[in-house]
Order: C-alpha cells, then sequence, then structure tokens
C-alpha cells in the first residue's frame, strides 16, 4: 500500500509520531528528514478545511510527545501541570496552521504550495519566537544537535538555515514518494545532506582549529537538590551547609570563576546579611568571584517588585545584579498582570515576578560575560544581545528538576550548545539537579554532569582566537520570509497576466 493511500488521519499521526520523538533524548534526528512528507500529501493534495485539521491533529500529537514533561512539573498540582500542558499543546499548534493553512491555499491559487513549504516553515518558526509566549524550544534545529556537523551553519543562518535544509530534505523525499522516477528525487536528498554533512564537518574543524584552551579556568557547582525540599525551612541548614562545602572544594581547585545554580539558596542573598555576608567573605579571601542565582526584591513609590536573579560577589567585596529579562508565562508570572495588578494574586507556578531591564554584562578578571537563567537560553536572540555588549563567553544557570529526569532536560541542554555554536563562544551551565556543563565553542561538550549527580566540574575555556564573523541568525529568517513573499507575488503576477490573456 503506497503512502498516498493511507487515511489522512493515519498520514498526520504518522508526521505527528515522527515529529514528536525527535525531540526525546535519543538520536533520532534524522527522522525529521522526512517526517513531515506524510503531512505535505495532504497539503498540497486536500482541500484546505482538510489540510487545516490534519495539521492541527500532527501538531497535537507531535507536541504532545515532545512536550509531555511539562505535565509532570511537581512545582504545581497535577491539575494545574496538565492544564499547562495541554495549553501549551493547543497553543503550539496553532503555529503549524500557518504551514498547513499556507501551503495548502497557495497549492490550490497557484500551484507553487512545495516550493513555498519551506519558506513558509521558516517564517512560523521565526514568528513563534516572538512575545511572551515566544517558544523557539520547539524548532527543528534542536532535533540536530545529536550530531554536530548538522548545526554548524548556526553562526550565519541561525536556527532558520536549519530549518529550512530540513524542509528542503522533506520536499525531495516527497517527489520520491509522488513521481515516476524516485531515484533522482532520493539521490538529490542524499547529495544535499552530504554538502551540508562535509561543510559543517570543515566548519567544525576550522572552529576547534582556530580555538584555544585559555588560562580562564571555570568550576560548576551541581548540588543536586531536589527542588520542592529546597523551599522547606527545616532544609535550609543542610542546603546551605551543603553549598558552602562544595563551594570550599571548588576554590580549592583555584578556578578564576565559580558558577552556582538558578535560585541556588532559598534566600535574598543582595539584601539577606545572615546569608549573603559568609558567601562574600569566602570570596574575598580566596580571590575567586562566584556568581550565585537568587531571588531578589526592591521596594519604590510602587510598592515592592520581586525578580529570578543572579548576583556576582566580586573580590573586592562588590556585588553586581542581574534579574531575568524573560519570564516563564503562567509559572514565573501572569501574562497582562503589568496591566491587571490583581493578576497577580494568582498563584499558578513558584512566583510572580517582574521582568529585569538590563542585559547586565559581568566582568570577571579580564573577561566579560553575559547570564541567562533557565528559560532565556531558549531564545537564540537574548543570547545575541549580551555580544552585541561585549560578552566574551556565556553563562547559563537553570534548575531543570521540576520535571524529573525527563526530556525536557535534555532537550534544555541542547539548546545550550546552540547558543555555543549560533555565537561562537563557550557556554557554562550550572543546573541544580542537571544537567550542568563546559561547552566549547564549537559545541562540543568538554565536560558534562548528568541529571540526578552531585559534584563540581572544573576546567578551562576554550576561546576563538582567529577573526570569525557570526551573523544575526535573524538576517537568514528574514532573507527566507522575502524570499517567499516575492515567489508568491511572481507566480500571482504571472498567472493574472496567464488569465487576462486568455479573455
Amino acid at each position: 500500500m503506497k503512502l498516498q493511500q493511507f487515511p489522512d488521519w493515519v498520514l498526520a499521526l504518522i508526521s505527528g509520531v515522527l515529529f514528536g520523538i525527535t525531540f526525546l533524548p535519543f538520536p533520532l534526528g534524522f527522522l525529521n528528514y522526512f517526517s513531515l512528507v506524510p503531512l505535505l500529501i495532504i497539503w498540497l493534495n486536500r482541500d484546505i478545511k482538510t489540510s487545516a485539521a490534519m495539521t492541527y491533529i500532527a501538531a497535537i500529537t507531535a507536541n504532545t510527545i515532545a512536550f509531555y514533561w511539562i505535565g509532570l512539573n511537581k512545582g504545581t498540582s497535577m491539575l494545574i501541570a496538565f492544564t499547562s500542558l495541554a495549553g501549551a499543546v493547543f497553543y503550539l499548534g496553532l503555529f503549524w496552521l500557518i504551514v498547513g493553512v499556507g501551503v495548502s491555499f497557495i497549492q490550490k491559487k497557484l500551484r507553487v504550495g512545495l516550493l513555498l513549504f519551506p519558506f513558509l516553515w521558516v517564517t512560523m518558526e521565526y514568528l513563534r519566537s516572538f512575545g511572551p509566549m515566544g517558544f523557539p524550544w520547539s524548532d527543528l534545529a534542536l532535533t540536530q544537535v545529536f550530531l554536530l556537523p548538522m548545526v554548524q551553519t548556526a553562526d550565519v543562518t541561525g536556527s532558520a538555515g536549519i530549518a529550512l535544509f530540513i524542509c528542503i530534505l522533506n520536499g525531495l523525499f516527497y517527489l520520491a514518494v509522488t513521481e515516476k522516477e524516485p531515484k533522482k528525487y532520493i539521490i538529490g536528498a542524499f547529495v544535499l545532506w552530504g554538502i551540508v554533512f562535509g561543510m559543517g564537518s570543515w566548519r567544525l574543524r576550522a572552529i576547534e582549529k582556530n580555538s584555544a584552551e585559555s588560562q580562564f579556568y571555570v568550576a560548576v557547582i551541581q548540588p543536586n537538590v531536589d527542588p520542592v525540599q529546597k523551599w522547606e525551612k527545616s532544609y535550609k541548614k543542610t542546603l546551605v551547609a551543603l553549598m558552602d562545602s562544595l563551594t570550599d572544594v571548588a576554590m580549592n581547585m583555584k578556578p578564576d570563576f565559580v558558577l552556582w545554580p538558578e535560585a541556588a539558596l532559598p534566600a535574598y542573598l543582595r539584601i539577606s546579611y545572615r546569608y549573603r555576608e559568609p558567601i562574600r567573605q569566602k570570596v574575598i579571601k580566596n580571590g575567586i568571584p562566584l556568581l550565585a542565582g537568587t531571588i531578589d526584591m526592591e521596594s519604590d513609590e510602587n510598592g515592592r517588585h520581586y525578580y529570578n536573579g543572579a548576583i556576582l560577589f566580586n573580590t573586592d567585596g562588590s556585588m553586581d545584579m542581574y534579574h531575568k529579562l524573560f519570564l516563564v508565562p503562567f509559572a514565573e508570572y501572569i501574562p497582562l498582570s503589568g496591566i491587571f495588578p490583581s493578576l497577580k494574586k494568582l498563584n499558578i507556578g513558584w512566583g510572580n515576578f517582574d521582568h529585569g531591564n538590563d542585559y547586565t554584562i559581568f566582568k570577571v578578571g579580564d573577561k566579560r560575560f553575559g547570564n541567562m537563567i533557565c528559560y532565556e537560553s531558549s531564545f537564540p536572540r537574548i543570547a545575541r544581545r549580551f555580544m552585541e555588549r561585549g560578552a566574551e563567553f556565556l553563562t547559563i544557570e537553570t534548575n531543570d528538576a521540576w520535571s524529573g529526569d525527563a526530556p525536557g532536560a535534555y532537550q534544555h541542554f541542547g539548546l545550550a550548545q546552540l547558543r555555543a555554536v549560533e555565537n561562537r563562544v563557550p557556554v557554562v551551565r550550572s543546573a541544580n539537579t542537571g544537567i550542568s556543563g563546559i561547552i566549547a565553542p564549537s559545541g562540543r561538550v568538554l565536560q558534562k554532569m548528568e541529571f540526578g549527580e552531585q559534584g563540581i566540574l572544573f576546567a578551562a575555556l576554550p576561546f576563538v582566537y582567529s577573526d570569525w564573523d557570526t551573523v544575526d541568525g535573524d538576517l537568514f529568517a528574514l532573507m527566507c520570509i522575502f524570499i517567499g513573499l516575492g515567489i508568491v507575488i511572481w507566480e500571482w503576477v504571472k498567472t493574472r497576466k496567464m488569465r487576462i490573456g486568455k479573455r
């Protein structure tokens, strides 16, 4: 039985399953080279209404498989966790409709649906990255991190270039399934893949050849603490003692910088003398700066403002603060609560924070860096803004333990690898329970501490010392969007002229 002869709902489910499992922590990203072929059969050969319905079925299936871990959040009730998962799945499905309906409509009107498909997908991923509900986490690029040569173009094209390539492969495999001479399309797909892999391998070697291990050493602490127990009063002394002992071990390694995870201690470190001073004195005594994730509070004429932040303890006794810029909707703040303050009374997640305002650049020794807190690291745009302000490396503080040892933690770590490649800088990641790591500018993992482990990572950071230009990935995405629009306008004008000529 040929693929085209399967019922539409079966085709939708096939695409959804194949797409979804590529986000699991297994090297299955190659499945996305043809996961959208069943949907292309629908989009290019069925009416718009059917395309919309089947697209949504596929999207719900794919996003449920890929992000089911959202519903495992132990920081809230089962009802709220399940509602969060359902809301995310149905919300993300709406973006797939842009592609499904768009391809189907263009195919019916202009007969170039297959040609426009890659550009529509890039457009969809670009639009999905904006706003308070932005979710670039589900970009196709993440599924290719398992094979580093396939993501090496990200420093020029961003994730959009990787998505465009995958969509073109899907188009070639669609033609192989539907045309009478499939061999040439299959060969074309393998040749294209080989070119990208070969170019990526060359760029990977070039970056690693032009990278050199510096004399700048970092120590990363992973305490392996249950995220719920962390906030229990009875556990406070135990946690403080644990972080103190791990920090002593780390500082004895004589690093240039120590990194703690997100909200490392259940205290306002900047304003709490009891918890702040032992850390500050330890930093002064050892002459080693330390960045700690912490909650923070400020007061003004409008009342108190609470932040998820990070505090840098400098060796001269001074301190610098960063407040998280992009908060997780419904988990860290309630959307529209700035306009309707009464919404802040809702307690759906584990906090109701205010947004930070500044891309703070920290300095340790002769190095400058930007720090991203948890979900922020899924946004290429945020990492890029830190780089534009002079960061030489990036740090990530996170707590991925809320959903346990689930795919979310592994996906999040893969996003850190993409940020390293896009900006060609080392990335240092400290997670409360995993996964912590030190990542080279090539995206290669130099050191890693798995989920559920406790310990310290210690390594010298490698930097790219020769000139290596990177490009804002948004530029490539915008170029694709304009090319797609150009094709539509060209075909529309051509079709209109043909119709006029027939009269």
